[in-house]
């Protein structure tokens, strides 16, 4: 990784992209600490404090503290990672949305605006119901100058252009930085709050305990860290490889085809996907609960809303409350299924093979190889998907049974890890390019 960034700072164009990003990122981090106009934000910071045990933690996580802080940037990229979501869900369902998926560069674009456009008014949506529910609980107290509508109004335009500008910002880094932008401002904002997270873990298990013991702890909690960065480094690259043979085909008097190439079916076919699914699912309830401030009874109601907390499970005290981490990872399970099931199309790429003249050694094109690939890929999905609830449960078992109370856990190790592997091959894919390029003009 380092041999690959000291070579990237040798030529020109990737140091000015990489020096590019960097600013950005300083810019992203200076927007999530600037409070929104007219907001006290010591009287919201009391009351999330109150509340990140059930379930705000990990929504906290991804907006860099932005929402702990109510900043301008409080709503994050949210908004468009679930304009991104609901516009590949829809590219299936819609046959023009998909007809411009395969038009090539102009679709995508299209697909692109259409994006920024949903992004938007899910921006307001999210800011309008977040405004009216922290008014009406009496939580965004305001300094003079703004109040009643006129404050709600400001919140709620501060919120969605400050969505839009993280937006705007993460384009520009694709365009001119290195690439990847989306992803680097969501990575960025879970490290962001890394810091704090080990000084929490620093205080509760080794300032203050006997010389041994601090050891023991912190050799512990390096190794569960290292070693669950290894493991998604793994998981990450995983893949089978599916052999392909292209026939031979006779042009004129010259044989052409006859290559052998592979297809690659990654372990982790949906990526994080699935966990950020089964986690919103799961937390959406409990977090509006929360603002309505609901939840606090002893009910059946308040009970089935703690075992949806994430906070409750592992919970060797209250184990009846663990049901809803079985739940979690049944979600985790189905939502890898589902997901695949949209992205990939296992009939679609034998049609293309047998177009194409390809087949599978000892595998009949057409239907057969359809059959083959849904076979082989529902194996991978599972095996894929059971890692995936494997990275998300280790995180949730710690902090119920030892108390190690963080922000960041599985999900967020899957996405700060998976963002810098694509980010270095990027940086080494624009290295290529540029020598390529050296090499023509010579």
């Amino acid at each position: 990784m380092l041999e690959t960034l000291r070579n990237a700072f040798k030529i020109k164009d990737i140091r000015k992209r990489i020096i590019f990003t960097f600013f950005m990122v300083v810019v992203i981090r200076i927007g999530s600490q600037l409070p929104i106009p007219g907001v006290d934000s010591d009287v919201f910071k009391a009351w999330f404090a109150s509340q990140t045990a059930e379930g705000m933690g990990f929504f906290d996580a991804i907006t860099g503290g932005s929402f702990y802080n109510m900043s301008i940037f409080a709503l994050n990229i949210t908004p468009y990672i679930t304009s991104s979501i609901i516009m590949q869900l829809l590219t299936i369902a819609i046959p023009k949305l998909e007809e411009m998926q395969r038009d090539g560069e102009e679709g995508r674009k299209k697909i692109a605006e259409i994006t920024r456009y949903l992004t938007i008014v899910l921006a307001l949506i999210e800011g309008i119901a977040m405004t009216i529910g922290f008014s009406r609980g009496g939580y965004l107290e305001y300094n003079s100058g703004f109040r009643g509508g006129l404050g709600i109004v400001s919140v709620v335009l501060t919120l969605t252009a400050g969505s839009a500008v993280l937006m705007w910002i993460g384009e520009r880094i694709t365009e001119k930085g290195i690439g990847n932008g989306i992803s680097i401002v969501l990575a960025v904002n879970i490290i962001s709050s890394m810091p704090s997270d080990i000084s929490v873990l620093y205080q509760q298990f080794i300032a203050g305990k006997k010389v041994p013991t601090a050891i023991l702890a912190a050799v512990i909690i390096i190794a569960i860290i290292l070693g669950m960065v290894a493991f998604v480094v793994y998981l990450q690259g995983g893949e089978r490889r599916i052999p392909v043979q292209y026939s031979k085909k006779i042009q004129g008097r010259k044989q052409v085809g006859g290559q052998s190439t592979h297809i690659p079916l990654k372990v982790n076919t949906s990526g994080v996907i699935p966990v950020i699914f089964a986690q919103s699912l799961l937390q959406t309830p409990v977090i509006i609960a929360s603002l309505l401030g609901k939840g606090g009874g002893t009910g059946i109601g308040s009970k089935i809303l703690k075992g949806m907390s994430q906070a409750n499970w592992c919970n060797p005290n209250e184990p009846i409350y663990s049901i809803g981490l079985l739940v979690y990872i049944a979600l985790i399970l189905a939502f890898a299924y589902f997901y695949t099931s949209i992205t990939f199309n296992p009939l679609e790429i034998a049609n293309n093979m047998k177009k194409a003249g390809g087949f599978i050694p000892g595998i009949r094109p057409g239907k057969p190889t359809s059959d083959y690939l849904n076979r082989i890929l529902n194996y991978i999905v599972f095996v894929g998907a059971v890692a995936l609830a494997f990275i998300a449960f280790v995180p949730i078992f710690f902090s119920g049974v030892f108390g190690a109370s963080v922000s960041f856990g599985g999900t967020s190790i899957i996405i700060i890890v998976g963002v810098i592997i694509e980010t270095l091959k990027q940086i080494e894919s624009q290295m290529r390019v540029r020598y390529y390029k050296g090499f023509l003009n010579d």
